[in-house]
Parts: C-alpha cells; sequence; structure tokens
C-alpha cells in the first residue's frame, strides 16, 4: 500500500510539471530604417507613443501598432543640433528633452512626441538632465534644478513664470498639494559639484510664485537603487502631516513644516563601491508598519543593535521598545496580527550590483546584475503589542527563511527547504510542506496569489494550497527572479533578459528569450515585453 501511494504521487508531480511552453505571441513586429541605440517605451493606449532613436535622428511610433507618426534627423528640426547625447522623455507632458553637452555650452531642445515639432530651445540652462528635470502636471511645466535657482517653466513655450534661489538640488520626490508643492531635495551622485551649499531640504512652494512657504531639514540621504533607479525611499502626506519614510519615519506638520517627531538612524544597508564597480543591499530593514494609531519602527541603538519602537503616530510618544536582538544583521518583514507583533530575522533581501571589467582588447565590459541573497542569522520571532514583551521564538527557522505573508490569523512562513503555516498566538505549527514536492529546487521567495502560495524556486515556478500546504501545480523554468504579479500572471526575468509569464491559475507559461546585442523593456501593466533588435521592434504578448 505504501509503495502504491508513492507511485501515484510521483505521477501527479510529473503530470503537474508536462506543459507544453510556447513562445510569447507577437502582437506585431515593425523594422524601421535606423538602429534603435536608444529606445524609449510609452504608456499603452491609442494615442500613446514610443521612440528608438540614433545620435543623429529618431522615430516616434504608436506603442499600440507599431506604425510611424514621425521620424526626423535632429539637424532637420534645429540645425546646430547635429548629435544628442542624452535623451529625457517626459511621457506625461508628450514632450521629450535632447541634450548636446558643449563643455558648459549645453544646448537643449524640447520636442513634441506627438508631431516631433520643436517646443523651445535654448542654450543658458547648463548641467540639466533627466536627474534635474521635474514634470508637474497640474501646472503644466517644468522645474529645473539649476546651480543657483529653481526655476518653472511653462512646458509647451518654455516661459519662465518664476525663480527661487532659497531651494537647492534636484527633487527627488513631490506631491501636489493645494496649489502648492511639497518637494524633497536631493544631490545626484553625478551632479553633486552643481549644487554649492546644498543641505538636505523639504520644503512647500507655492506654486503660484516660488516662494517658499516653509522649509525643513530631514535626515538621510534618498537613494536610488543602483542598477533599477528604483526610489528605496517614499513621502506621503495624510491629514495634516507629512510622512518621510527614509532611515525610520519622519513627521512633519503640512501648514508650517515645523518637525513633529522622527525616529530616524542610520540604515547603511551594506555594500560597496570601487574601481572594480558597486554593489548595495535592500530591504534588510522593514519599513515602519502603520496599525491604526501605532506605528511599529525597526530601529537600531547606539550599539548598533536592532531593536522594534512602538509610537503614537499622532504624537510621536514612544509607547514600549523591544529587547535588543542579539545578533540580528536584518530585519526585512515585521507584521502584526491581533495581539502580537512578529519580526522576520534574517532572510532573503535583494542585491544590485553593476562590475566593471576590462577586456583583452582594451574595451570594458559592464555587467549589471539583480537579485537575491540571503542575510544570516534566520529566525522568526513574536512580541506582544500591549507591551513588547516576547511571546515565542520558533526554533524552526534557525537554518533559514526566505520571507512571509499573513494570511487571516496565520504567517505563512518559507524555509526555502519547507513551507509552514505558524499560528500567530504560540508559534505551534498547523502544518510543514517540503517545498522540493513542487520539483523547481529550493524556494527563493514565496508570494500570495487567491488562496495559493506561490513559490518561485531556483527551477521553475509551484503553487501550494495556503489552507493545507498541499502541492496544486508547478512547472520549471531558467533560474529567474520574479518582475512583478499582475493579476494571474506572474513575470519572471532572468539575467540575460529572458522572459517567462506564468499563469499562477494552473502554472503554464509563455517565454520570450532575448537576442544578443538586444534591450528589452516590460510594459507598466505587465501585459507587453517589448523587444528591440537592431533596427527591429517587436511587441510581445505576456498573456
Amino acid at each position: 500500500m505504501k509503495k502504491q501511494l508513492i507511485a501515484i504521487s510521483t505521477g501527479l508531480l510529473l503530470s503537474i510539471g508536462l506543459f507544453a511552453q510556447e513562445d510569447m505571441k507577437v502582437e506585431w513586429t515593425k523594422k524601421f530604417e535606423h538602429k534603435a541605440e536608444r529606445v524609449g517605451t510609452g504608456l499603452e493606449g491609442p494615442n500613446e507613443v514610443s521612440y528608438i532613436a540614433t545620435d543623429k535622428e529618431i522615430t516616434v511610433f504608436k506603442t499600440s501598432d507599431g506604425s510611424i507618426v514621425w521620424s526626423k534627423r535632429y539637424k532637420e528640426m534645429v540645425p546646430r543640433l547635429r548629435k544628442i547625447d542624452a535623451f529625457a522623455p517626459f511621457w506625461e507632458s508628450d514632450a521629450i528633452f535632447l541634450f548636446d553637452y558643449k563643455l558648459g555650452k549645453d544646448q537643449l531642445a524640447v520636442v513634441d512626441l506627438n508631431t516631433g515639432d520643436v517646443l523651445w530651445e535654448s542654450t543658458i540652462y547648463q548641467g540639466l538632465s533627466s536627474s534635474n528635470i521635474t514634470y508637474i502636471a497640474e501646472k503644466k511645466g517644468f522645474i529645473l534644478s539649476l546651480e543657483g535657482n529653481l526655476t518653472f517653466v511653462d512646458a509647451r513655450t518654455g516661459e519662465e513664470k518664476w525663480e527661487t534661489t532659497a531651494f537647492k538640488g534636484s527633487i527627488a520626490t513631490s506631491t501636489f498639494v493645494d496649489g502648492d508643492l511639497v518637494a524633497l531635495n536631493v544631490s545626484p551622485p553625478g551632479l553633486k559639484g552643481l549644487f554649492k551649499g546644498f543641505k538636505n531640504q523639504i520644503a512647500r512652494i507655492d506654486m503660484a510664485n516660488g516662494d517658499l512657504k516653509w522649509t525643513q531639514t530631514y535626515i538621510g540621504i534618498p537613494e536610488r537603487k543602483i542598477v533599477t533607479g528604483e526610489q528605496v525611499y517614499k513621502m506621503n502626506i495624510e491629514g495634516d502631516k507629512v510622512f518621510l519614510t527614509m532611515n525610520g519615519l519622519q513627521v512633519f506638520d503640512l501648514k508650517t513644516g515645523a518637525t513633529l517627531w522622527s525616529a530616524a538612524f542610520d540604515n547603511t544597508q551594506g555594500g560597496s563601491k570601487g574601481a572594480n564597480g558597486s554593489y548595495a543591499l535592500y530591504g534588510t530593514v522593514a519599513d515602519p508598519l502603520r496599525v491604526g494609531r501605532d506605528v511599529y519602527i525597526v530601529e537600531k541603538t547606539k550599539k548598533k543593535k536592532f531593536v522594534i519602537n512602538k509610537y503614537d503616530v499622532n504624537t510621536g510618544k514612544n509607547l514600549w521598545s523591544s529587547p535588543e536582538f542579539k545578533a540580528a544583521e536584518a530585519i526585512p518583514n515585521i507584521f502584526v496580527i491581533n495581539d502580537k507583533l512578529i519580526a522576520q530575522v534574517g532572510g532573503a533581501v535583494e542585491f544590485q550590483s553593476i562590475s566593471i571589467s576590462k577586456n583583452s582588447d582594451g574595451t570594458t565590459t559592464i555587467t549589471r546584475t539583480v537579485g537575491t541573497t540571503n542575510i544570516k542569522p534566520f529566525g522568526l520571532m513574536a512580541f506582544n503589542v500591549s507591551d513588547g514583551t516576547p511571546a515565542w521564538d520558533s526554533e524552526k527557522f534557525k537554518k533559514g527563511i526566505t520571507n512571509a505573508f499573513v494570511d487571516g490569523e496565520n504567517l505563512i512562513v518559507c524555509s526555502g527547504k519547507s513551507l509552514y503555516s505558524i499560528r500567530y498566538s504560540d508559534g505551534n505549527v498547523n502544518y510543514e510542506e517540503d517545498v522540493k514536492n513542487g520539483g523547481v529546487g529550493l524556494a527563493v521567495e514565496i508570494l500570495k496569489y487567491k488562496d495559493k502560495i506561490v513559490v518561485v524556486g531556483e527551477k521553475g515556478v509551484s503553487t501550494f494550497k495556503i489552507s493545507d500546504g498541499k502541492l496544486i501545480a508547478a512547472n520549471k523554468y531558467k533560474r529567474s527572479k520574479s518582475e512583478s504579479l499582475v493579476d494571474n500572471i506572474l513575470l519572471m526575468r532572468t539575467e540575460k533578459n529572458d522572459f517567462a509569464a506564468f499563469n499562477l491559475d494552473d502554472c503554464s507559461y509563455v517565454m520570450y528569450n532575448a537576442k544578443k546585442d538586444s534591450e528589452q523593456e516590460l510594459s507598466q501593466d505587465g501585459k507587453f515585453v517589448w523587444a528591440y533588435e537592431k533596427k527591429e521592434v517587436t511587441k510581445l504578448k505576456t498573456r
């Protein structure tokens, strides 16, 4: 009887994993007159556009069907622009900035993306790039962060509306509220010498005249990820308060700019930078967790030890502090379930790296990598939300943990080798299931989809029932990283920019293998992959 059960299980697993995989279906393919050395993919929609370009010419086409909208050489549009060093499309404004850098004699032209007409051009703005231009949709204009001032110009004419010298640096992030702009500044790495007298500022700017209604100093550095460029900070306005999540949490009064309270600390997440490249870790510390009037923040003490502090979100009063985590190097996730706060110690975090190597022929090869790595030591600990005292400590995750998510009154956790449903109240195990049953190797991370646990493995994707941990479906693929989850489609990307779009209802997938010396982009809605290959552009469906 035992042998019979094993045979049935094996047969089920094989049937689950034997889908005939197909290439992604082509929406359309177009061959253009010139190469796609620089590309820009716009939004979906009947009137939206994208572009391909070289140093001498640009072609703009409809994102929907690839039909050419216009194609021009730069010297036809602006005679003195014979070549272009950089592009900065601002899709929402239907305009693109073209830059010709000439050592203190920079020139720019702003072109209508829909017509190819030059809206305006200038030789007076020096040191501009996409890093120090911000489009303000509500006012239909651009803020230019210049060496001596902040200048606001009309998007269509370039007419200067106002300037101010009271705000230094580029705008890292901003929010438009009641006719004003609440903005956070940053000095981009390549532009540090541009902004003299730079200091950390968060300010409220009157967009009618450029006056600063208030300015305040913030703590930390608004960093972006070194490969993908994603922000690792965020600012949002709730009621009469401005919340800045960066190196902890900083709270400002929206009307006056006064610092109401802060729980900020040195949150250096590890990494290095040198002649051979750079390396950085992201997500080693959990974001502040808001639950009603309470906010839980992972912080470091003066001894560089982690603690969790509970604050009143309105007053900033410290309600309690947990005991120090004696050996933790990372606390990437915290959860609150009823009367328990549960902390994940160690586990999977994101790394991004840029490596630079010299070839024997004197050329240089730059390799960009995005992936995950595990930070030790590992563990799972719970505290009472009433006073921060320890409630329980699970021994199941001392040897490994990837990540976790909440399902009702249970925490679903993966050790890399096994899936667990953990009871929030006491840490006891509801069930344990071997990840290898999915046939896709060890787990890299887990995700929640409807009533399923999605396991992103070393060799593919598998799904298990949340209720009892039993295997539902699985399919093998190359070693890859989850890119995005849109509806029922999980997008996976390899280091070489190959894509697979998994249907999580049955784990079938369609795939695309990138060609050498090509470039790929994923649409914002996750429905298409764009392949730019020499003079050819292909739009592929992910479902």
